[in-house]
This record gives C-alpha cells, structure tokens and sequence, in this order.
C-alpha cells in the first residue's frame, strides 16, 4: 500500500510551530496494533499514541460510536446537556468511587479543573490562607501553566514569566519529606498512582498509604492524576483501585477516549457542590461526539476480561524484554504495572533511550521515552500475544544494531 506523497515530511519545518520533532516517516493507516506509514511500511504499535489507543487503532467500536454519533449531533456547548455525555457519567460513577463528573478535551484541562476545585473547596471551608499545593518532583501534570507548575519538571516550567505560586515539590516515594512539610495550610496533594513521565516509578504501598492518612490528618484533598494510569492501563480500571486507597478527586483523559480527545475530572458529591455555576466551564466539554466515543471504549476497557488480559500481556511483555535484557544487558530494571511499562537503561546505556527509540523506527517498531534513560512501552490494551512477539523480535533488532 504505497500513498501518493503529496505531503512530505519537510511541510512540517515550514508550517508548523517548531516545539516538536516528530519521526521522519508520516503514518497514513492504522489498524489493530499495527500502523503504515506513506511509503507502505508496516510498524507494530508499542506507543499507542503516548498510552491513548487502548483499543489500538480503528477499533470496530469506536468506529461505529463515531459514524453512529457523527450523523446525529456533535455539539450544543453546555447550555444544554445531551445524552452521551449523560451516559458517559453515569458509566464513570458506577465504575469508581465518584459521584460527580465534569467534562474536558485533555489531561491537562482535567487537571486544571482538579486543582482548582482544591483551591475553592479550601478557600470556602478554611479561609483563603489554606492554598498549598504539594505535588512530587519529576511528576507531569499537563502544559497549561498552572498544571506544568505543578508538575515537577522544571524545564517545562521555567522560562514563561512568574508562576502560580503556592506550589511545593517533594520527593516521590518519600514519606518522611511528606511528614515533615504537610500542615494545615495545605490544602491539596496530587500525585500519579505510578510516575509516568517521570521515568514510570511505582509508588510504594507505606508512600500511598502515608498519603492518604496526611491528608486526612490536615484536612487535605488527595488529587490522584490518572490521565496516564487510567481506563485499564494497569490491569484495574483505575490505578487506585489496585492501591488500597482512594483519592478525594481524579482526573483521567488519554485513553478514555481511544483517541478521540476527550478528558474529566471525577470527585464526590460533596466537593463538587463547591463548583457552583459560573465558577468554571469549558465550551467542548462534554460534546456529544467525544462522549459517544468514550462510552464504547470504556464499556470494552472497563470488562473484567479486558482487564484480566491486560494482566497476561504484562507477564508477556516482561518476559520478552527480560530475554532481551538476558542477551544484551540493556536494562537494570523493568518497571511499571500493566501495559504501562518502562525499561530502565543501565550504567553503561544511560542517555541513550531516544537511540534505542530511532533504532526501533527502523526495524519498523514505534515506542516511547520517559526520561533520556528509560524506553517506554504502552501499546494497546488488546493487543495480540503474536503482535507482542513480533515488536519485541523487532526491538531485539534495534538493539542488536547499537551493540
């Protein structure tokens, strides 16, 4: 399958804005697990979009959601309501512990929605001195700026004038730096139930534990940013639910929709009557067209079966990388949980994973980085055990040639 090139990869340095630097070749078609590019070059998805095509690409579901929606209504704002989105809630609340939902178009939007119905909760119960913010250094967060200050990278933050303030970064995973900082002025912690960005790193059972008790203890909310984590991508259909513990609010985006953008904030009834009309908004949130595409891939990815599956291709995934690891001795660690996983680079590979990533196009396998030191794999939640071992065959390849 060879495409007429109308549109070449040099269009991109003279039309777009130049804060990305995408592959040479341009994807044309997808299908299941399996993406081809202009030139009818096969490559197997181990990307998945950065975790968002959960059910691969063009999934019959989704398909049929999007033509099904497409040819009744796609937009009223929210001066109305409609019933996708009605749906969609619904689904959402009886699959988690939330009550109420407020609709996005990204992880960074749901975000911003969760810490600002923090801020006002606080304010309304406590008084406008209780603002701090905590959240965990190499953490991500989103790129609005208020979501890109919280987040813990600072090369993402630094350079765009004053920042929102109020903002704390502690060490993940450290609960005695959290113990001695927390107080009452804090009025919220947030964290991803497993670092995504920041180099895929679990956290452990006495940190969220920890936690969650601070929290409780200053009369702090626990924000649990899921965008990553959530819509099966660990094997629970929440990263939470696998934890022990719940959070006050989440946020979740990226594969809720299949990649279709889409994104919401989940809280209690109780908190969001804190966000009273007027008081935040978004004029795409919610639009039929979205939530007629996340309801058919949250009724797959939300089925014990999909779930349970995503559980056997983990086992399948480490064990093929850890042959790999056997033959090359690439990886200190293989870390993550589910299809959110991450191959640590070694003392002699460290700075070296986008090689790794550039190798892989070549031998017609598309992955990701979480850090210059850690390759990232997260393909689709369905993805065949063949189609696994054919990408690790090809990342076996990849490696092979920067031996």
């Amino acid at each position: 399958m060879t495409m007429e090139k109308n549109v070449e990869r040099g269009l991109f340095d003279e039309v777009m804005v130049p804060c990305y630097n995408p592959m040479e070749m341009i994807p044309v078609k997808g299908e299941g697990a399996r993406v081809w590019d202009q030139d009818g070059n096969e490559y197997i998805d181990f990307a998945g979009g950065i975790a968002v095509s959960c059910l691969g690409h063009c999934h019959p579901a989704m398909v049929k959601a999007l033509n099904e929606q497409g040819s009744k209504l796609w937009h009223l704002s929210n001066v109305m309501t409609n019933e996708p989105a009605l749906r969609l809630a619904k689904k959402l609340t009886e699959i988690s512990f939330a009550e109420k939902v407020f609709f996005a178009n990204s992880g960074a939007e749901a975000n911003e929605a969760a810490l600002k119905l923090a801020r006002r909760y606080a304010a309304d119960e406590f008084g406008p001195e209780k603002s701090e913010i905590i959240a965990f250094k190499q953490g991500f967060h989103g790129r609005t700026f208020f979501t890109v200050t919280v987040g813990g990278q600072e090369a993402y933050s630094d350079g765009f004038g004053p920042k929102p303030g109020d903002i704390t970064h502690l060490p993940y995973n450290d609960v005695a730096a959290l113990q001695a900082h927390i107080s009452d002025r804090t009025c919220a912690v947030m964290m991803e139930p497993l670092q995504g960005e920041g180099g895929i790193v679990s956290p452990t059972p006495e940190f969220v534990q920890a936690v969650r008790e601070l929290c409780d203890k200053h009369n702090a909310l626990l924000i649990f940013d899921e965008v990553q984590t959530g819509n099966g991508r660990t094997g629970d259909f929440y990263a939470y639910q696998g934890l022990g513990i719940t959070p006050d609010i989440l946020s979740t985006a990226k594969s809720l929709g299949g990649g279709f953008p889409i994104g919401a904030m989940l809280t209690t009834t109780e908190l969001a009557k804190h966000m009273k009309v007027g008081v935040h908004g978004s004029t795409y949130g919610g639009n039929p067209l979205a939530c007629a595409v996340a309801e058919a891939v949250v009724e797959i990815t939300s089925d014990p079966k999909t779930l349970a599956g995503v559980k056997e291709r983990e086992v399948l995934m480490r064990e093929g990388l850890q042959k790999i690891n056997d033959k090359y001795g690439i990886f200190s660690e293989i870390r993550g949980k589910g299809l959110l996983l991450g191959g640590a680079l070694n003392e002699a590979w460290q700075g070296r994973a986008r090689d790794v990533l550039v190798a892989a196009g070549k031998q017609g396998l598309m992955m990701l980085v979480a850090g210059a030191s850690v390759v990232r794999f997260t393909p689709s939640l369905v993805i065949t055990p063949e189609e696994i071992e054919q990408g690790l065959a090809r990342l076996d390849k990849a490696i092979a040639s920067l031996v």
